[in-house]
Order: structure tokens, then C-alpha cells, then sequence
């Protein structure tokens, strides 16, 4: 029979519905029964014992929140009846425990093939870049894309027009409103164009906001997570578009260049409006220099490289009950094996890291390193309340929803994907990942800006956990979809790659769904498999303005 309910730590005192349980239900575990005296969704908790107020509630084994009115055993816990709540953290001067790296012998020979760059680096793609210094140049940039894109064989937009000319030949006919709502529209996916460049995997074109006014650092910061994508692995040289005037200057760019790679050198074409003249000069420069780079960039060829050369983005976003239990640990035992192979991974989104910053400041291999996480997630927590927000204030309407109804319980689940690794480095953003191991990157819990930064410091692939569905992608990196539940997977089959929900049915393991999934990996590090979001054209990109943002 299904397990229809779960304890997640021997010390929690929630209780996780698997399944949907009615009022009167009576459900057993470990020796123990609960009649619910109220019905408990799927994905939500109900208190293991009776609570009454200020009691503290435990999942994962750590302190999510306290109860704000008593509970009895059984009853569902809300928003209304339960608040965010953490311990406190410090620096703690024990020794840290020995780590048990996963056996991953029968990884130890496996490769991938990728393109090898001059600085040592393997990308598992072949990209050009096309990027404004500031958004005044954004236009330009979309000028060179309708320029290059389709003639190039690299436009992947559905096509929805036939739907469009259906609608209006409906209308020239004489049909109802109504009837028209009930017709079936034809959906047509158009076929995709010969590439030109075979070896190169698209030509990307990011805009942006920032670059001009408002404060320095922001700038800079800017031409820092520039220069992490114009450096990437997965990237082959890029395409700069300047105004001239703005605070992102050229000079400040080539200086982050310069700090993440000493010895550049990818073909990089840098045009400045203000000193070429007019727009047509501007553009057919652009265009030439850049099918030149191309050129160069199609020459490469994919060769054989060490699963130690992968860097692996850990996201989440629209997270449900499930993604702690299933999406989550997934990710935290294929983070470990990549660690126990000599490869690297980035454990981001410090607003929901909120709850276990202990747990992570006694992995941290020195000192020094716990305590750069300690200053970075206090100042970072300040700010957001100082700006009248808050950590508590992360879960999102669906989160709530779908059972993460203290920001502690969802950090505590979204944890699970850094898995048990010692951690080795924390970075602020946008800093480029240069040590093999677990690095922790502070940025915002909004998974865009998350992940274009995540992928600034180095992953050449981002594992993307999701309960709810979110379509997200990057201009470089393939964001990989793994679902926390099959109702999902099933229900948005195109923007989900990999399903855990077997590991809520009790019908895989997580040591099983991480074996498959880092197998996938491979498959997405070798260019023959092409993931959801790359398919459907989903080229997501947000800088974060060092403001508040969770």
C-alpha cells in the first residue's frame, strides 16, 4: 500500500501529506495513528502532537516555526496558526565532521564531450553572444537579431500566425463570437532552418536595464555578470554594443574580463555608437565582425572531457510541499556524486537558505569561509528588512498554496539540493566559481535573476526543481526541469525534463533518481539531448540591482 503520509526527521513534529486526506481519516506511521479531526491537502503538514502557542514546529529536523494559537494532534497547520521562525546562528569552533563522499566508482571513467576553451574550461555548448553595455543599445541588439537570427538557421519561435489567419477567416465568414470560441485552432510548430554554423549552437542576444544611471556599483555589478557570460564555457566569443557615455564603460568591462580570464582570448568584438556614427554604420560593422566571428567559432568540435569539468546550477522555483522530499534530495545526492568526481556546483538563493544557515556554517571548510555566509545572509536579511521585507516574507502565493507556508520550511527543503558536501567557497555575486566542491552564491530567491547569475559564475548546466511548472531558461546554459510531482510532469510535459514524482510514490529512490538524472546530464552535456527550455527558445535574463529583491 502507498505510504500516504511522511515524517522527513526523526525530531519533526509536522507530519507531510502525501496524499489528500479527508476529515475522520485515520492514518498510521511508525507505530503511531492520527484520526484527522480536519482534512489535510496533499503537499501540507498537520501537527504530529498537540500544540499549544509558542510551541516550536520541526521539519527536517530544524526549527521552521512557531505556533501562534494551540493545535491538536491532527490538525492542519496554516498561515493562520503557524509563523516563521529560526534559530539563531554562529561561528562555531568545532572541528568539522568527516565528510561520506557517495560511491561513484562506476562514474570514475565516464566523459562528456564539449568544447574545450584556452583557459581550461569545457563547455557543454557553442554559443555567440550579441550584448548591450547599456540599455540604449537594446534596440541595435534587436536590429542584429532580426538581422541574423532566422538567416542563420537559429529562430526557434512557435509559430502561432496560422492560428491568427484561422481566427480571421472565422470572422470574414460570418461566424458567432461564440462560435468562434469553440472552434479548435491548429497549432503549428515550423520546422527549423538549416544552421549555416553547424558547430555553434545559437547566436544569443541579451538586453538589459542598467548600465546608465543610478549608482556606480550597480554598474559595475553589471559588467561583472557580463563578463562571467562573455568568459563562460559554453560561450565562443560575443558581440558588444556601447552608447559611450554610460557608467558601464568598455574599459570597466574589459577589467572584469580580465579578472575572471587573465589571458582572453575568444574572438570579442566591442562597437562604440558614439565614435562609429550612425546607425547603419553601426549595424553593418556589427554584422560583419560578427559572421567573421562565427567563422572562427564554427571551427570548433566537441571533444572528450572529465565529468570533473562540470559546474552544475542548483535552482528551484515555483516549489511545492513535494520539492523537499522528492526534486530536491535528487539534486543534493547528484550534487554529491559530481563533488565525490572532482566537479562543482553552485548552491544559490541565500533568502531560502534562511532556517538552516547553522547547518551550512558547520560545513564550511575554514573559518573564514563561515564567516563571509554569516555576514553575507545578515546583511543581506537587514537590508530586506530595513526596506520594510524580510526572509519571511519569500514564499509566494503559490508556494503557500502547495504547503510552503513558513519561508523556513521552503529553505530548509530547497537546501536539500546542496546535498552533504563540505562547503568550499562562498561567493558574492557575481564572482566566478574557482574551486572544485560545493560553492554557495549570494543572490535573490527569484529564480531568473538567480539563475542568469548561477550561470555568470561558471555552470555550464542548471538542474531547475519545480512543484508548480515554471518555464524558465538561459541565453547559454541548458536549464534542466526536474518536477517534484508526476501530476506535473504529465500535466506540462513541454517544459519538464526529468520527473522525481516516483520517489513520492515510493516507486524510486533518491540514490535511483539522482543515478538517472546525472545520466540525463551527460546526455544534456554531450549536445544529444536538447532540453525544454532550449527547444522552446526560453532565453530568460535578469541582472539583479543590488536593491532588495527576494
Amino acid at each position: 500500500m502507498k505510504q500516504r503520509i511522511l515524517q522527513i526527521h526523526p525530531l519533526d513534529n509536522a507530519i507531510v501529506a502525501l496524499d489528500s486526506l479527508k476529515e475522520g481519516d485515520t492514518v498510521n506511521l511508525n507505530g503511531r495513528s492520527w484520526t484527522l479531526p480536519v482534512p489535510v491537502p496533499a503537499k501540507h503538514k498537520f501537527a504530529a502532537e498537540a500544540l499549544q502557542a509558542g510551541d516550536e514546529v520541526r521539519m527536517y529536523g530544524v526549527l521552521v516555526g512557531k505556533a501562534q494559537t494551540d493545535i491538536p494532534a491532527g490538525g492542519l497547520l496554516t498561515t493562520q496558526n503557524l509563523k516563521h521562525a529560526t534559530n539563531a546562528f554562529a561561528i562555531s569552533d568545532k572541528p568539522q565532521a568527516a565528510w561520506l563522499a557517495p560511491d561513484v566508482s562506476a562514474w570514475r571513467e565516464r566523459i562528456f564531450n564539449g568544447y574545450h576553451r584556452p583557459d581550461g574550461s569545457v563547455g557543454t555548448a557553442n554559443f555567440w553572444l550579441v550584448i548591450p553595455l547599456v540599455f540604449c543599445e537594446n534596440r541595435n541588439v534587436g536590429v542584429l537579431r532580426e538581422a541574423l537570427e532566422y538567416d542563420l538557421g537559429y529562430d526557434k519561435k512557435r509559430s502561432y500566425r496560422a492560428q491568427t489567419q484561422q481566427l480571421i477567416r472565422l470572422y470574414a465568414s460570418g461566424k458567432s463570437v461564440s462560435e468562434i470560441l469553440e472552434t479548435d485552432l491548429v497549432s503549428l510548430q515550423g520546422e527549423d532552418s538549416k544552421r549555416l554554423f553547424p558547430n555553434v549552437d545559437g547566436v544569443k542576444f541579451l538586453t538589459h536595464e542598467g548600465g546608465c544611471g543610478g549608482i556606480r556599483q550597480d554598474a559595475q555589478a553589471l559588467c561583472a555578470l557580463l563578463a562571467g557570460y562573455i568568459t563562460h564555457p559554453n560561450v565562443a566569443g560575443a558581440t558588444v554594443l556601447s552608447l559611450g557615455c554610460q557608467n558601464a564603460q568598455v574599459a570597466m568591462l574589459q577589467e572584469e574580463i580580465a579578472r575572471r580570464d587573465a589571458d582572453f582570448r575568444k574572438p570579442l568584438v566591442v562597437l562604440e555608437q558614439q565614435k562609429v556614427g550612425t546607425e547603419s554604420e553601426l549595424i553593418s560593422q556589427a554584422l560583419k565582425q560578427t559572421f567573421a566571428g562565427l567563422v572562427e567559432a564554427n571551427r570548433l568540435e566537441r571533444r572528450p572531457a572529465p565529468l570533473s569539468k562540470l559546474c552544475i546550477g542548483l535552482e528551484c522555483g515555483g516549489s511545492d510541499g513535494f520539492s523537499g522530499i522528492s526534486a530536491n534530495p535528487t539534486l543534493g545526492q547528484l550534487s554529491d556524486m559530481l563533488v565525490a568526481l572532482g566537479g562543482s556546483v553552485i548552491l544559490a538563493e541565500f533568502p531560502e537558505l534562511c532556517g538552516v544557515e547553522q547547518e551550512l556554517c558547520d560545513r564550511c571548510v575554514d573559518k573564514t569561509t563561515a564567516v563571509r555566509f554569516n555576514e553575507l545572509m545578515t546583511t543581506y536579511n537587514n537590508r530586506a528588512k530595513a526596506a520594510g521585507s524580510g526572509f519571511d516574507m519569500n514564499p509566494s502565493p503559490g508556494n503557500i498554496r502547495d504547503g510552503l507556508i513558513t519561508d523556513a520550511i521552503k529553505s530548509a527543503g530547497a537546501a536539500k539540493k546542496g546535498g552533504t558536501s563540505p562547503v568550499v567557497a562562498v561567493l558574492d555575486y557575481p564572482e566566478k566559481v574557482t574551486q572544485a566542491g560545493l560553492n554557495l552564491l549570494c543572490t535573490p530567491g527569484n529564480d531568473v535573476e538567480s539563475t542568469t547569475a548561477e550561470v555568470a559564475s561558471g555552470a555550464q548546466i542548471v538542474l531547475f526543481t519545480t512543484g508548480l511548472g515554471t518555464p524558465t531558461g538561459n541565453p547559454v546554459a541548458p536549464v534542466v526541469k526536474v518536477s517534484s510531482n508526476t501530476a506535473l510532469a504529465e500535466r506540462m510535459p513541454d517544459i519538464i525534463d526529468f520527473d522525481t514524482g516516483p520517489v513520492i510514490s515510493g516507486d524510486m529512490t533518491i540514490e535511483q533518481a539522482a543515478e538517472n538524472l546525472l545520466e540525463y546530464v551527460v546526455k544534456v552535456a554531450n549536445g544529444e539531448t536538447e532540453v525544454s527550455a532550449i527547444r522552446l527558445g526560453q532565453d530568460d535574463f535578469i541582472p539583479w540591482k543590488r536593491g532588495v529583491s527576494l
